[in-house]
Order: structure tokens, then sequence, then C-alpha cells
């Protein structure tokens, strides 16, 4: 049996880096995929200005380690990444003791197909790893 999933799209907001008390770095980002609209019928339609219309759907992304590092130090906003990893489900309850559910894709890989901002200094993502 297989858990793969596979991801391409754009970086919704800036990373979310933290470490745990383990020490252990995590890295958080949203992707955002698109795909055609439909109607009622199933079929695809297009806006005023001609373009087929798409629903936005947003993934949340967890890295770990070495990957996190990477991520949050040269992935931002708008950036286009493709994401290989497994999807994760999760509960828990809250502080009013309502069940809760999450999905998200813990990532193995993730490709930089465009260059992001960077970090907030002035090297403009300059040290960031080459695209293929």
């Amino acid at each position: 049996m297989t858990n793969i999933a596979i991801l391409t799209g754009r970086i919704a907001r800036d990373p979310d880096t933290r470490e745990t008390k383990g020490g252990t770095n995590v890295t958080g980002i949203t992707v955002v995929t698109d795909r055609p609209a439909r109607d009622k019928d199933g079929k695809t339609y297009k806006d005023e200005n001609g373009y087929t219309t798409k629903d936005s759907e947003f993934h949340r992304v967890t890295c770990f380690n070495g990957l996190a590092t990477t991520v949050g130090q040269y992935c931002s906003k708008g950036q286009l990444v493709s994401v290989q990893g497994r999807i994760h489900y999760t509960q828990w309850e809250d502080k009013d003791g309502v069940t809760r559910y999450g999905t998200e894709i813990l990532a193995d890989k993730v490709d930089f197909l465009s260059r992001g901002n960077g970090s907030s200094d002035d090297n403009h993502n300059q040290d960031a790893p080459e695209i293929d």
C-alpha cells in the first residue's frame, strides 16, 4: 500500500519556521493549487474576460529537519513549488472539548520551480539552490 501526494502550486504566505522542544526544525507552508471550476452540469465556464474560471484549494504542508531549514530560508509567498510527500490526518480535542480533524502533507521533497523573495536581507535569494 502506498500513500504518496504530489502537489504543484504557489506558496500562499511566507513559511512559518519553529523548533520543537526536542530540537527538531519544523517549517509549515500553505500551497495553493487550482483546477477548472465546473457548473451544475459538470462543464467548465469562462469569466467575463474569457478566462476559464478556477477553484483554488489550500494545502497545509509540513517539512522537518534539513528540509524545514531550506524551505524556511529560501521559500516565500508567491513562489512556485512542487511538493512530494504523504497525506497525514490528525484528530484532537480543542479547549471546549470539541473533536477537531486536520489534514496535511508531510513533505519528503520540495522542488523550487521559481525563485522566491528569500529572507528579509538584501541578497535577494542569491544563495538559493539552483533551479533545474
